[in-house]
């Protein structure tokens, strides 16, 4: 704890910015996290206070943020470098200490959000089972075995609860499938949630039920899909009843149910489902439709906010614990959901099964193209001495992101280019490798024209995580179970990944594929990225050491260290 207050003391000056920073540390770890929690949920907002009369006052610069949760995986994460030894068991007992989950899961690269996951009391013990130290060290908030479990309890007629990040709604929902709701069940919800009961549902069955949207113009924040409310007609009185209310959900989920067996306005509200599920939106509606539908229901689910009984307050950790534990309750989260279906279902296929032949300045490859089945991104693999199906030995691979600027166009404002090269003269010098080239990926995901809008608020000073936050996009939105599958496909188990990111070797790792050494990208820094490099370094936590200065025009040489 004093460790990461020294780092904010010498690394950021906010005494020139009229924000000063307080940070009340005491070394009881319960107060530390309880601290930690609430400065990463107000990450984005810049406090300043004209009121220093408590000694127990603080306040949260955004740019603070990364710093510490920067400092906090440096300090208890230990990732190799290149020819350390990588077994799980030397894995758990460097990292044995890490319980930060990131919202994309693997994908992120600076922890820009908190799930729900790291604000847990007790991360071994959630939601009526135990997750192991390897499945938070794999990337998992509670683990696969939550997700697991919700499907059974799905499948029995009972209710899961599911969170979402602390960055989005920071809320925990009792979701059900919509063809197991009884009465009884819709009463217990009524009683512990918000009231509002919702029924998401796919885009065709709205169709065949003639609802659309509440409103012409959605201006809700987090786009939530309202249609027009409705009842059942059939068998019920007012609606209202929870009897009334379980008849018409259950109508909901029945393919014979037709629009003229409802009356608009009624009591049950539901919600248009995005096609591709939490896989494009990271939404409990979204959540909802891909439970029940993975449980082998109809893709029909129940949802609403589950609120404090005290106050009415929306219900946070470690109140959804509690929750869970006197209800016997299984809990699990959207960013589980999304690494399991990441996990479990095919979300790319080759075009075409042969090879074309591609020769380029740095050597013969063989040529592999890729569809995503969720976007129709196109992607490519430049490979040689593959397939590799049956070696056992670790294969070279870097997963490069597209950067039209820096490959394309020779841009000297980022390293994305010089890395691009770096690894395929690396590949061609083994003769054995693979070049994973994601598309749609500009600009660490936001694309290409606010990348340009990015890089215009950084010629007046903001730095690259600044620009995309003052933007108000992600930091880093990538995410890599596409280049998972490919190189899976390519028959590639066991790398030696090319990569000065953590997340990104946080990301492959968590699929699956196993990363027997991480090789340091070598580059040159220059006048116009230097800062860049910095900034990557010390609030994106990539492996960069000995930037030095750049400013003479001169290249210095970079590697990617490890911190020690």
């Amino acid at each position: 704890a004093y460790g990461i207050v020294d780092i904010l003391i010498k690394k950021i000056g906010f005494l020139q910015q009229r924000a000063i920073i307080f940070l009340v540390i005491l070394l009881r770890d319960k107060l530390f996290v309880q601290l930690l929690k609430q400065a990463l949920h107000l990450k984005r907002k810049k406090f300043a206070t004209r009121n220093m009369d408590s000694p127990l006052c603080f306040v949260v610069h955004a740019s603070t943020l990364s710093i510490v949760s920067h400092s906090l995986e440096k300090r208890v994460q230990r990732v190799p470098s290149q020819g350390q030894n990588t077994s799980a068991e030397s894995q758990r007992s460097q990292r044995r200490s890490r319980i930060i989950c990131s919202t994309s899961g693997p994908s992120s690269g600076i922890s820009k959000s908190t799930t729900a996951a790291s604000q847990i009391q007790n991360p071994q013990s959630i939601g009526n089972f135990q997750i192991t130290q390897a499945q938070v060290d794999a990337g998992w908030c509670f683990g696969q075995e939550s997700v697991e479990r919700a499907l059974e309890e799905l499948r029995k007629g009972r209710f899961i609860v599911v969170v979402d990040d602390a960055d989005r709604e920071n809320e925990g929902d009792l979701i059900m499938a919509a063809e197991k709701a009884t009465p009884e069940a819709i009463a217990f919800m009524v009683r512990h949630t918000s009231g509002v009961i919702c029924v998401a549902m796919e885009e065709k069955d709205l169709k065949r039920l003639k609802l659309g949207q509440m409103v012409p113009e959605n201006e809700d924040p987090k786009q939530t899909a309202f249609t027009v409310t409705l009842d059942y007609i059939h068998g019920t009185t007012t609606g209202i009843s929870a009897q009334d209310r379980s008849t018409t959900i259950r109508a909901l989920a029945n393919k014979d149910a037709g629009p003229q067996d409802f009356h608009r306005p009624g009591h049950i509200f539901p919600l248009r489902y995005k096609e591709g599920g939490v896989l494009k939106r990271m939404g409990h509606t979204e959540a909802s439709v891909d439970f029940s539908r993975l449980a082998g229901c109809a893709p029909v689910g129940v949802l609403c906010e589950i609120v404090n009984d005290s106050d009415g307050s929306m219900a946070r950790m470690p109140d959804l614990q509690k929750f869970c534990q006197e209800h016997n309750l299984v809990m699990t989260s959207i960013a589980d959901l999304v690494r399991y279906r990441r996990a479990t279902e095919k979300l790319v296929e080759r075009i075409g099964e042969v090879a074309a032949r591609l020769p380029t300045k740095f050597g013969l490859f063989d040529a592999y193209a890729y569809r995503s089945v969720l976007d129709g991104e196109e992607h490519l693999a430049l490979v040689q001495g593959g397939p590799f199906h049956d070696q056992d030995e670790p294969v070279l691979v870097r997963v490069h992101s597209e950067c039209c600027t820096g490959d394309v166009l020779g841009s000297l404002r980022c390293d994305c280019g010089n890395q691009l090269d770096f690894a395929l003269k690396e590949i061609d010098k083994a003769k054995r490798g693979v070049l994973v080239y994601l598309r749609g990926q500009e600009g660490r995901g936001i694309g290409l024209g606010h990348k340009m809008r990015a890089y215009a608020l950084q010629d007046k000073g903001r730095d690259t995580v600044q620009a995309n936050e003052d933007l108000g996009l992600p930091v880093d939105s990538r995410e890599y179970g596409v280049g998972a599958q490919i190189l899976a496909d390519l028959g590639v188990n066991k790398m030696k990944l090319m990569t000065n990111n953590p997340s990104k070797y946080r990301g492959l790792a968590g699929y699956g594929l196993e990363i027997s050494e991480r090789v340091r990208v070598e580059m040159s820094a220059n006048p116009e990225n230097i800062a860049y490099l910095r900034t990557k370094k010390d609030k994106m936590g990539h492996w960069l050491d000995d930037l030095g200065s750049a400013d003479d025009g001169k290249g210095a040489k970079l590697t990617g260290k490890l911190d020690e």
